[in-house]
């Protein structure tokens, strides 16, 4: 466009000159066509236009909008148009309680009031996309600007919405995932309608009352020593019954071998003993006989 604006000027000036003072009118030929290479210069490079990857671009002509969106790579236009280009790549916006970690700079975080009137601050971050087709609608309807004035405040209007239905404690807990995926629809239909598309939703921390975080550590602590202790119980448990089934063990040995050792079995196991109670030092006489044919031995 600068070329074209310049050649443009250059071309009027020649015009203008050429009926004035016939030294300076000689010069105007050569403005002409200097004029008209610029022009030309001016119209094609206008008339080229860069879209870079990840990005497409919406055409306006004097306040017009173009229903078709220029691709990636050289696209040949009307040199007058005006295009705005638009990112497609996933882009994210973050909401955080910390200075500098979201978007605007200080607490950005959303508090929201819970189903039990406790205050709680969520930060969260949104990843999304632009529809490539709905570009033009975006451009029209809402601009460029699109991360202020949709992303922002649908999101985080969203989010209060749903957050009424849980208690505090379900937020920060065991219904936490629950929330994510309601807010995710949610939010999920309001950017198709807009021609965004939600990638995903991610509930960074959830911070309650001092108050109320005191009192969950509370019943941690407790449901962990309960269950610590049940752990116990439980081993205590098999310890016994283990003890059980190996005494059980032994009194079984114990009847078996009573019932099977018979008189015979006994007199035999007599007889070694008496053999080795002979050949012992300590045996001085040994005394066999009685009724019980059980030896006396006297040192």
């Amino acid at each position: 466009m600068f070329f074209l604006t310049i050649g443009l000027l250059i071309l009027i000036t020649g015009y203008v000159l050429q009926s004035s003072d016939r030294n300076i009118a000689q010069y105007t030929r050569y403005m002409k066509i200097v004029g008209v290479a610029l022009v030309l210069v001016g119209g094609l490079t206008a008339s080229i236009r860069q879209i870079d990857a990840g990005t497409i671009g919406v055409q306006s002509l004097f306040g017009k909008v173009s229903d078709r969106v220029l691709e990636n790579g050289l696209n040949l236009v009307n040199p007058l148009v005006t295009v705005a280009v638009f990112d497609t790549k996933t882009q994210n916006y973050t909401m955080a309680a910390i200075t500098n970690e979201g978007e605007l700079s200080g607490d950005d975080a959303i508090r929201v009031l819970s189903a039990d009137g406790l205050e709680v601050v969520i930060d969260l971050t949104v990843l999304y996309k632009v529809l490539p087709s709905s570009a033009p609608s975006i451009f029209k309807d809402i601009g460029t600007d699109y991360k202020d004035k949709i992303v922002r405040p649908v999101t985080r209007t969203r989010i209060r919405d749903n957050a009424v239905y849980y208690d505090a404690v379900s937020l920060y807990s065991k219904r936490r995932d629950e929330f994510q995926d309601r807010i995710y629809k949610s939010i999920d239909k309001d950017f198709k309608d807009r021609g965004l598309i939600l990638e995903q939703l991610l509930i960074r921390n959830i911070n309650l009352p001092e108050s109320v975080k005191k009192s969950i550590e509370s019943k941690i602590n407790a449901e962990q020593d309960a269950q610590k202790m049940e752990f116990v119980l439980q081993k205590e448990k098999q310890e016994a019954e283990r003890m059980r089934v190996e005494a059980q063990g032994i009194a079984d040995y114990q009847t078996i071998i009573a019932q099977s050792l018979t008189d015979r079995q006994l007199q035999y196991e007599m007889i070694n003993a008496q053999k080795e109670l002979a050949k012992s030092p300590n045996a001085k006489i040994v005394i066999m006989g009685g009724k019980s044919n059980m030896p006396l031995i006297l040192n």
